[in-house]
């Protein structure tokens, strides 16, 4: 339209050309002065932020971003095991109304390590066999449902709902999730604290979050961390950012 304008109105056309021009420039200089967004606001769990400003959980968690960078881990086998479980993990999920980030749980659990724990966790969700079979597994000398993904999965998502259904906080379940609810609530209540990051919990626990967010970060953005994720996974990611867009 500018141009048949400028044919019968040539000062007209001269006023358009040079307020365009001006308008180019002005969002320019906006767009360099804007202001790239913090670590931390970049980071969260289940839509749950990070405590902006607060020096100490940035400390923290930039400590245990660097632990799972590739220089450290030497490994792409978090990247490969995504890949298998994720579309298995998410669909249960979501079916049982648990946010999508604690698919990064099993990952955290059992992706760095295999086998038994300790204290006699196994499989992918690392269930102890009291709780296992209070979800609905079987666990006895000759079936251990702990090791099939699908039930596993099933269990973990009954559990985590019936801890939000006693903390009301996605942070908080996870965190309970890995020491006990019954110890969970007992710090809440001798420290009369609610807010996860501000608790004093045993180095484990206290570090448990980070590490789940760690998690999501270095399986979104592979390569910022030093990972080349493989192409399996990446098609996965894609053919979900395309089913989220329609």
């Amino acid at each position: 339209m500018a141009k048949v304008f400028a044919y019968n109105m040539p000062q007209a056309a001269k006023s358009l050309l040079k307020e365009e021009k001006n308008t180019t420039t002005t969002d320019t200089v906006t767009q360099k002065i804007e202001e790239p967004v913090s670590l931390m606001a970049q980071l969260n769990f289940a839509e749950e932020s990070l405590p902006q400003g607060d020096a100490k959980v940035e400390r923290k968690m930039k400590k245990i971003l660097a632990a799972f960078n590739y220089s450290h881990l030497q490994t792409n086998r978090l990247h490969r095991k995504a890949a298998e479980w994720f579309p298995v993990i998410e669909p249960i999920l979501a079916a049982y109304g648990i946010p999508e980030d604690f698919k990064y749980v099993p990952l955290v659990e059992s992706g760095l390590r295999e086998g038994v724990s300790p204290k006699g966790a196994t499989g992918f969700w690392q269930f102890m066999p009291g709780t296992a079979r209070s979800f609905g597994l079987k666990v006895n000398s000759k079936v251990d449902e702990r090791k099939n993904l699908r039930k596993s999965t099933v269990a973990a998502a009954k559990y985590i709902k019936a801890l939000y259904c006693v903390f009301d906080n996605w942070t908080l379940v996870a965190a309970a999730y890995n020491v006990g609810d019954n110890h969970m609530q007992k710090q809440i209540d001798r420290q009369n604290q609610d807010n996860y990051f501000k608790m004093k919990l045993n180095r484990e626990t206290a570090g448990y979050v980070y590490k789940l967010i760690s998690m999501k970060a270095i399986l979104e953005h592979p390569a910022k961390y030093g990972y080349k994720a493989p192409k399996e996974l990446l098609a996965y990611n894609a053919e979900k950012a395309a089913s989220a867009a329609e």
